[in-house]
């Protein structure tokens, strides 16, 4: 038996794709925030100041007018949210030069959220998917997939659309695939569980 990996629709994974553009109007919002508190100074930095709006309204256009963008092609998500976070670092650590240490604190928050999310998106990009081994199960969970051995399996309920994992400590996994199984797939499954769970099914 080869291994046998199927795609499947992830209510959490669905939840950050969906709330993708949002968190991107967030970021702007605090870019577009932090550029008019310089915009007020008296001296200025013309340059830094035009960047943090300039990236402030690309951010925006691409969340409101290109939204399918962000989910259609996850690397350019990855890409902009790379670009928060850096951006977010840059300010925080401009602050902590200038001494205004809560500000920075804030910041470097603001930082670590948007790097904590441009990787449980990566994850989206990777890992929406269960992978049935010889030696277990991988399944999709945020922010880390998690792998279950054979041993820790008590049951693998198939259906041509629908797969369900009952695990020895009383867990329940269930997970709508995004595609229909094919006989093949179905019967390679229930092959796996003869052979592994000592049933059909």
């Amino acid at each position: 038996m080869n291994s046998l990996t199927l795609p499947v629709v992830h209510p959490s994974f669905q939840r950050l794709k969906k709330n993708a553009g949002s968190l991107h109007l967030t970021a702007a919002g605090l870019i577009l925030t932090h550029a008019i508190t310089h915009f007020e100074k008296s001296n200025y930095d013309f340059f830094y100041t035009g960047c943090l709006i300039f990236i402030a309204v690309d951010i925006s256009i691409l969340a409101i007018a290109a939204r399918h963008v962000l989910t259609e092609l996850p690397r350019v998500n990855l890409l902009f949210r790379a670009i928060e976070f850096l951006f977010f670092m840059g300010i925080a650590t401009e602050l902590f030069f200038r001494e205004q240490w809560i500000n920075s604190i804030i910041h470097f928050i603001f930082s670590l959220s948007y790097i904590y999310l441009f990787y449980c998106e990566k994850m989206v990009v990777v890992g929406e998917r269960i992978c049935i081994h010889h030696t277990g199960i991988d399944i999709p969970c945020l922010p880390t997939c998690h792998f279950l051995n054979w041993a820790t399996i008590a049951r693998l309920e198939s259906s041509y659309s629908d797969l369900t994992i009952d695990t020895t400590s009383r867990k329940t996994y269930h997970f709508k695939l995004l595609h229909n199984l094919q006989f093949e797939e179905l019967d390679q499954i229930h092959e796996f569980c003869r052979h592994y769970l000592g049933k059909s099914r």
